[in-house]
């Protein structure tokens, strides 16, 4: 095993190894489901208490780099991370940076649009049945009067999942998890007052449309609209708000 040590400070201990394995383990140098050094290796190498090397490796698996196993075999070893993992911390992640910081709205709107249109000549190539059927499948439940805001933005976010997943591409899937899944619910949140639901079902059926009908440029002009619209929503709000104040 090969980790990276030029000496650690005395504060952060726990945090410093952990960062040192990590980059280990992101590097290369440490591989899928290889065999870390016991708690004893790690505390000498690193010339901390065996406390201070547990309390690195607990971080390490709270992030699902590493995970252990008891017995005479066990001992701590280079996790595989699963796509389902990945998606769950990348979303989080995104959901948190985009709701903890003062983001402008037009930059997660920009940013929004801005990826999802790399995925539609793909999508429009590549799309299959199944893609087509979610989409039509997620219009219908839009369309429906009695749905409620929270069915509505949930429905909103399966529709244009399915619309990146038509790009056939995996990682370009799991990256658009942390765009949809983060930035969708947050501006659906800021504008589900104001909204058309029978506009927005309508151009998401354009969308269908022109994917299905493999034109790539039509989708795309389409996704601008929706981008303009969600645009002159949140206009619309920050008017209806410095009127009331």
């Amino acid at each position: 095993m090969s980790i990276a040590y030029d000496g650690i400070n005395k504060e952060g201990l726990s945090t410093q190894i952990a960062d040192a394995i990590r980059t280990a383990i992101m590097e290369g140098r440490l591989v899928v489901e290889q065999r870390l050094p016991s708690e004893n290796e790690l505390a000498e190498r690193f010339g901390v208490s065996r406390a201070t090397v547990r309390e690195a490796l607990k971080r390490l698996a709270a992030q699902n780099l590493i995970r252990t196993q008891r017995g005479p075999t066990g001992g701590a070893f280079v996790n595989r991370l699963t796509w389902s993992e990945a998606h769950d911390a990348l979303v989080t992640t995104s959901t948190l940076l985009i709701g903890m910081n003062d983001i402008p709205f037009e930059d997660v709107v920009e940013a929004r649009f801005t990826l999802e249109a790399a995925c539609l000549p793909l999508a429009a190539a590549r799309r299959k049945d199944k893609h087509l059927e979610v989409m039509r499948q997620e219009i219908a439940q839009q369309r429906m009067k009695d749905a409620s805001d929270e069915d509505f933005c949930a429905s909103d976010v399966r529709f244009h999942r399915a619309l990146a997943d038509a790009a056939d591409n995996p990682v370009l899937s799991f990256q658009m998890a942390g765009v949809i899944e983060s930035m969708q619910p947050l501006m659906n949140m800021i504008t589900y007052r104001m909204r058309d639901r029978t506009r927005i079902a309508a151009l998401h059926d354009a969308l269908a449309d022109a994917v299905e009908a493999k034109k790539a440029r039509a989708a795309l002009k389409v996704l601008d609209e929706l981008s303009s619209y969600t645009l002159e929503l949140m206009a619309a709000r920050r008017s209806a708000r410095a009127t009331t104040a």
